[in-house]
């Protein structure tokens, strides 16, 4: 039983560090590293992510870091926390993409999308949880948009029919502000 208390409680812990990872490297710290220089180009451009190869050094150096750690602290059950870390964090970075780049189908889609989306269009102090609220809970960040203001300059690809407006289905959740025929090219 201790082994699959410890993978949820490392998966929990993942969601802790993205969340401080978020708010405190990516918005409050005034710092200049590579984490910092990536999700500020992601704001720019909430199509941007940062490259594959990226991805995978950050997957490998998390893996190995906290592996290796708790593996040392706590022997075979601190691996298998390190495997709910890791696990949940390869969850995090498959979930922030199709935030961005697929419409939501799912309740928790349709929630994940507004309350990160909201972030990025509104209140960037605000809702640095991507996959979970909870900590923007117990740290007084959490806001519940109803309907999020998106500048059509920044309308993600999923957002728009052909004609450049709001598919009605989504009319609920968001509303295009702005000029059309404003939009920012998107990143490669």
């Amino acid at each position: 039983m201790i082994y699959p208390i410890a993978f949820i409680l490392g998966a929990l812990g993942w969601t802790l560090v993205e969340y401080w990872l978020h708010r405190e490297l990516g918005h409050v710290g005034g710092a200049k590293n590579p984490f910092t220089v990536e999700h500020l180009a992601h704001h720019k451009d909430p199509a941007y992510f940062a490259p594959t190869y990226k991805k995978l050094i950050a997957t490998a150096l998390v893996g190995l870091s906290t592996g290796s750690l708790l593996f040392f602290a706590f022997g075979a059950v601190g691996l298998t926390a390190a495997a709910g870390f890791v696990v949940m964090y390869v969850n995090y970075e498959v979930i922030h993409r199709r935030l961005h780049t697929h419409p939501g189908k799912t309740a928790y889609g349709r929630w994940a999308r507004r309350h990160h989306l909201y972030h990025h269009f509104r209140r960037p102090k605000l809702n640095h949880g991507v996959t979970t609220p909870i900590w923007d809970f117990v740290f007084g960040t959490l806001e519940v948009p109803q309907i999020v203001k998106v500048p059509r300059r920044n309308a993600l690809s999923w957002m728009l029919d052909d004609d450049e407006e709001l598919p009605p289905e989504l009319a609920d959740e968001y509303e295009l502000i702005g000029k059309k025929g404003k939009r920012r090219p998107r990143a490669a």
